[in-house]
């Protein structure tokens, strides 16, 4: 049976959903940079010492979910059945589903993702610390991976790919809530084409014939 939240979780839940939707509110009506720490906390109703007690700035709130879903795509991935996948081309079957998941997740608010992606494209320190938390997904795919008993080569390829198809996909979307998921299946489906038109290995005559030949 699951345990109900504490009194005092539900209070530190409240008020972190309080100072989210007190942020967005503000930096939909004003922008980013015109928004401070002590204008989220005054219209969250919180302090800022309450304030910072969840968010180290003003930046981390854009990314208020980002711990929520590394924890779920973590708990899908180690929760697959079956054994851990051994090459590429399973690795990156297994990862598609779990990028869809989280897409969904991430869409789920539709108006809450379409702000955070329009902050991301106006305000370029929010867009650099996304790209360097996006690394946080395949950091967290790849341990898994590894975890389970994937070959490190195809955990690392997997990981990083998979992110790379979400951020293509992202990118294709763009504030869109309902076409980021969409978008990502197609990157991962050209993969697909890729991965189906190559090779399993190159033999011994291919590498040669690619070699360059002496003049003499």
């Amino acid at each position: 049976m699951e345990q109900r939240p504490s009194l005092r979780e539900r209070k530190q839940k409240q008020a972190r959903e309080q100072i989210v939707e007190a942020a967005f509110a503000l930096f939909a009506e004003r922008g980013f940079t015109e928004v401070t720490v002590s204008d989220i906390a005054e219209r969250a109703e919180v302090g800022r010492t309450t304030f910072f007690r969840y968010f180290g700035d003003k930046q981390e709130v854009v990314f208020s979910d980002e711990q929520q879903l590394l924890d779920h795509l973590a708990e899908r991935q180690r929760a697959l059945p079956g054994e851990a996948p051994q090459d590429l081309s399973t690795a990156l079957e297994q990862v598609r589903g779990l990028v869809l998941d989280v897409c969904a997740e991430a869409t789920a608010d539709a108006e809450h993702y379409e702000m955070h992606q329009r902050l991301l494209e106006q305000n370029p320190e929010l867009k650099d610390r996304s790209a360097r938390k996006m690394q946080r997904f395949a950091e967290v795919g790849e341990a898994v991976l590894l975890e389970r008993g994937t070959p490190r080569d195809v955990a690392v390829l997997a990981a990083q790919i998979a992110v790379a198809c979400y951020q293509a996909g992202s990118r294709l979307a763009g504030a869109n809530a309902p076409a980021l998921a969409p978008a990502v299946d197609v990157a991962f489906g050209q993969l697909d084409v890729l991965l189906d038109a190559q090779p399993a290995h190159r033999g011994h005559d291919d590498q040669e014939s690619r070699r360059p030949r002496s003049r003499l």
